[in-house]
């Protein structure tokens, strides 16, 4: 009996947190049908398994405090997308030939045209080769004119670029006739700035907390993004773009930990799928941008100023109270809260607001290790990586084969942005109506079958065909388009609906070490990918891009539902084991009162 009082008495504060006005409203359970209460009281065990839940009720589910974090996440996004994808529109392709200025000092008057005719050697389809040009000789040009040159060489005096309209890092740092395998290296390098920035911002956000750690990774999109305009070699290029992606992913990691903490139910998922749209936007914004530059380094520099205004964060990005309390700064939590509901014009009882103490237990020292001891977390991480190496590694093999289309890269950059962001746009309707685990299975079938009839496309010297020759090459090359656009529409729903269902099974003290070890097999992917494509032509990319993707498919079964769960803060219970609790407890406080 003390035990139904007791539960009646939490039943009639979590109604009064909801309405601060009508306190009575929670004293006639009795009024309620049988049904009915039973789905109130399902409803109450969940949130009593997160308190914060209902202290956020009280301080507003969604007020002007919790939009306004919401909105303080576009910009940041916006600008990890236009450094991110920078390297696509700074490697503009150059027609290069010898420097052979050695000649004007016989024939000062010479046109371009007239030189790189005596000067350079032709191929037999009457074109100039680019990388081999005559060697000088000590005769007049009359001589030179009559008689032509014969010994060729390498170029001695690096090259000249007369068609081209934009300077890029190729006739920046002459990556040609050689060197042209830096820019898969420039590639690589950026992708590998994920697989130790993922481990560093991972262990700063639980330790440090969410608030240092976005400071910390803005200040490097600043520095880095900013900086990168002043690069004077291209080793100090691919150190700074280092640099950046390790920012990025350290952003994503600890922006992703803050909003899950602050916010609850489908107004989490929501302000996540904005983000991402907003990703989305950036690269488009990088597309225009870019297209009307005629400098890579003037695009840095417009992204480093538009990324200055974030140093304003300072002053106004909220710490989690979530991480807060599990490091026991109980009074720090507190004041948090406090200014919350302030923000948004609200009062916390009391009573509700001493609800926020210091854990039962001791404040552990929580560490990767966990990863391995606790079985459900374990499984979780598992099953979280090989999804997410599946999404990286297909994401940049579809984008890879679309680039070997011919696809004008400004083109392809729009397209893909629109399109993901009505990919994200979709996902609210799917975790309304179908939860997390389903709408996650219901975006790899996607990727599955748009993979499959990627199949059924070979690449050939001329381009693409099918195994049905009859298919003219135009509306091979068309359908090939759209369902590399398609796979892209599937795998940026997928993107966004891990991100949230992945920062939701995780418990908040490993929350952002949890994320850093799945964007860890994120890099490993993306890297397996430009590798295998760099190496081959043939069917086995995307061959395997159908297998990964079946076997993310089935693991995606194992998860666990976290739609309309609470969070869970400590490795004290795994999600498994909290709800088998809550089902029991429910059974046996509903029939009573039934």
């Amino acid at each position: 009996m003390a035990g139904e009082e007791n539960f009646k008495e939490e039943l009639r504060s979590q109604d009064a947190s909801r309405n601060l006005n009508q306190h009575e409203a929670a004293g006639h359970p009795h009024s309620w049908s049988p049904e009915m209460l039973l789905r109130r009281l399902r409803a109450d065990h969940t949130k009593q398994d997160d308190k914060f839940a209902n202290l956020l009720d009280v301080v507003g589910e969604f007020g002007t405090f919790q939009q306004r974090l919401v909105a303080l996440t576009f910009i940041p996004s916006i600008m990890s997308a236009f450094f991110m994808f920078a390297d696509y529109f700074v490697f503009t392709a150059q027609k290069p030939y010898c420097n052979t200025s050695w000649i004007l000092a016989v024939g000062p008057n010479l046109s371009e045209a007239e030189q790189l005719n005596l000067t350079i050697p032709r191929a037999p389809n009457g074109s100039f080769l680019m990388c081999l040009m005559y060697l000088p000789v000590p005769w007049n040009l009359d001589s030179i004119i009559h008689f032509g040159l014969n010994d060729t060489d390498k170029c001695r005096d690096g090259w000249i670029y007369p068609d081209a309209k934009k300077r890029s890092l190729i006739n920046e740092f002459d990556l040609v006739c050689g060197a042209e395998t830096k820019k898969d290296t420039a590639q690589i390098m950026f992708m590998a700035g994920p697989l130790i920035g993922s481990l560093i911002f991972g262990l700063i956000t639980d330790k440090m907390g969410r608030y240092p750690a976005i400071l910390l990774s803005l200040l490097g999109l600043i520095i880095f993004g900013f900086g990168t305009a002043f690069v004077n070699s291209f080793h100090l290029y691919l150190l700074f773009r280092f640099g950046i992606s390790q920012s990025v992913v350290g952003y994503a990691i600890s922006s992703i930990s803050l909003a899950t903490e602050w916010l609850v139910g489908e107004h989490r998922a929501h302000a996540i799928i904005l983000e991402h749209c907003f990703f989305a936007v950036g690269a488009m914004l990088l597309t225009g941008i870019a297209y009307s530059l005629p400098h890579w380094r003037l695009l840095f520099l417009v992204g480093g100023v538009l990324a200055v205004p974030l140093i304003s964060y300072i002053w106004i990005l909220p710490e989690s109270p979530r991480w807060l309390m599990m490091k026991g700064k109980v009074k720090e939590a507190k004041q948090m809260l406090c200014y919350a509901a302030s923000v948004n014009k609200k009062t916390i009882p009391s009573n509700l607001l001493d609800e926020v103490q210091l854990p039962r237990k001791k404040v552990t020292q929580a560490s990767v290790l966990d990863f391995c001891k606790n079985r459900q977390l374990c499984k979780v991480i598992l099953v979280m990586s090989c999804v997410w190496f599946t999404v990286s590694y297909t994401y940049f093999t579809l984008s890879l084969r679309m680039r070997e289309l011919g696809v004008s890269v400004h083109f392809r950059h729009v397209v893909s942005s629109i399109m993901e962001v009505s990919a994200r746009l979709c996902c609210i309707f799917l975790l309304q109506q179908i939860g997390r685990k389903w709408s996650l299975a219901v975006t790899l079938l996607q990727t599955i079958i748009w993979c499959l009839l990627l199949l059924f496309l070979s690449e050939g010297e001329d381009g693409l065909r099918l195994r049905r020759p009859r298919c003219p090459a135009t509306e091979l090359k068309s359908m090939t388009i759209l369902v590399l656009t398609l796979g892209e529409f599937s795998l940026a729903a997928t993107v966004t609906v891990f991100f949230l269902y992945t920062a939701e099974l995780l418990p908040t003290v490993l929350r952002a070490r949890g994320l850093g070890l799945v964007f860890l097999a994120s890099a490993a992917g993306a890297i397996l990918s430009l590798t295998i494509i760099n190496q081959t032509h043939s069917l086995l990319p995307i061959f395997l891009c159908c297998v990964l993707a079946i076997v993310a498919f089935s693991l995606s079964f194992l998860l666990p539902e976290t739609r309309n769960r609470p969070l869970f803060d400590s490795l004290d219970h795994s999600p498994q084991m909290r709800n088998k609790v809550k089902d029991m407890t429910i059974e046996d406080t509903s029939s009573d009162d039934v």
